[in-house]
């Protein structure tokens, strides 16, 4: 026990950085959980393509996988590159505050989901995840712009300059995780928009604040 009280004492001296991450992800838990509890939606998301779009069980394996990304990101840039690792926590977490500051002044939901139409452990799971994030706060969509700033970062990353396939995976999982909220009924086409949008956008101050060097 000590011993690895002592080890994580000893990482979290040797990057200080860290602490950025985990506070962020403390304010961002505490807050989300709030809203999600004393907000009610004022504003109802909905757009003629949402209509188009049939539920799919499958996507709640792509869906899930942004847990993963949202921790292993960050932590993958911490150890490899500190810049790269500055930047997505610019892009994600200033993304991220915008999203829970627009949840207070405008505070949507959606009617998109319907009945799940079959019995299975996936439909299951599907179950499972409407009980714990209801339709609520969806504007720009945190799932979706959090994912385009790992997938921005890791595209324009110098540590990735001859592993193009590393590239083309991070854009396959972004495209999937898109389709995966969509297919859920997680959020509407305008919600999946304006959180890429809102990475892209705060793309270009991230790297004017921590410029990449050449």
């Amino acid at each position: 026990m000590n011993q690895t009280k002592n080890g994580l004492t000893a990482f979290l001296r040797r990057h200080p950085e860290t602490w950025i991450a985990v506070g962020y992800f403390a304010f961002y838990l505490l807050s989300f959980f709030a809203l999600e509890r004393i907000t009610e939606p004022r504003f109802i998301v909905h757009c003629p393509l949402d209509d188009l779009i049939p539920f799919c069980e499958w996507g709640i394996i792509p869906y899930c996988s942004w847990y993963l990304l949202l921790v292993g990101g960050p932590v993958f840039f911490l150890l490899k590159d500190k810049g790269d690792y500055l930047r997505l926590c610019f892009i994600m977490f200033v993304g991220m505050t915008i999203c829970l500051a627009l949840y207070v002044v405008l505070p949507t939901g959606l009617d998109l989901r319907q009945p799940i139409p079959r019995d299975n452990l996936l439909c299951k799971a599907v179950e499972l995840l409407r009980t714990i994030d209801t339709p609520t706060n969806v504007c720009p969509s945190i799932h979706i712009s959090s994912t385009v700033a790992v997938g921005i970062v890791t595209v324009r990353s110098k540590l990735f300059a001859r592993r193009r396939w590393v590239k083309v995976l991070m854009v396959a999982e972004c495209l999937a995780m898109c389709w995966a909220t969509l297919v859920l009924q997680q959020h509407s086409v305008l919600d999946v928009a304006a959180g890429a949008a809102l990475s892209f956008a705060l793309m270009p101050i991230a790297w004017k604040l921590w410029p990449q060097k050449e």
